[in-house]
């Protein structure tokens, strides 16, 4: 008589049972995954966030400013009649190339206000007065009424009117 194998042990059948489990375990895994995204139910709501704008916006140069190129001569105007007086102007000479000290008040001892550079014009203001050995104006620059103050009559030449 022929001998009959028996397949179903024990050992099998818990085997087949784990094997089985998991298959099925991938299956649901598999839908879960692939299910379709809920649908929202009626419109959908845009949410915007304001951010406030600063109160005021910065300028920015566009572009480096351009130097003024300095002459490398002197420009000289030639005196109405070589006097220096008030109203008139003056114009910086003789220095060296140093520039004229201007001072806030008249006299060696006065706080320089601005250094008057050689070929420089300004108006005269106020005048003359005569402290240590030395006769100063007051000078104004007609560019700017801040730049002002006392230099001494040595480095200057009446100039006619600009």
């Amino acid at each position: 008589m022929a001998r009959r194998l028996n397949f179903l042990t024990p050992g099998v059948f818990a085997g087949a049972i784990v094997v089985g489990g998991l298959l099925f375990a991938a299956l649901v895994l598999g839908l879960w995954l692939t299910r379709p995204s809920p649908t929202p139910k009626g419109p959908a709501t845009a949410v915007v966030k304001i951010i406030p704008a600063p109160s005021s916006t910065p300028l920015v140069p566009t572009s480096p400013p351009i130097p003024t190129p300095t002459p490398t001569t002197p420009i000289t105007i030639p005196p109405v009649s070589g006097v220096i007086q008030v109203g008139n102007y003056v114009q910086v000479t003789g220095t060296g190339g140093d520039g004229l000290r201007v001072r806030a008040e008249p006299g060696l001892q006065g706080k320089m206000v601005f250094l008057a550079i050689e070929a420089e014009v300004l108006r005269v203001d106020d005048g003359p007065r005569e402290i240590d050995g030395y006769t100063w104006w007051h000078l104004v620059a007609p560019y700017d009424e801040k730049l002002q103050g006392w230099a001494v009559a040595n480095f200057l030449v009446a100039i006619q009117n600009p």
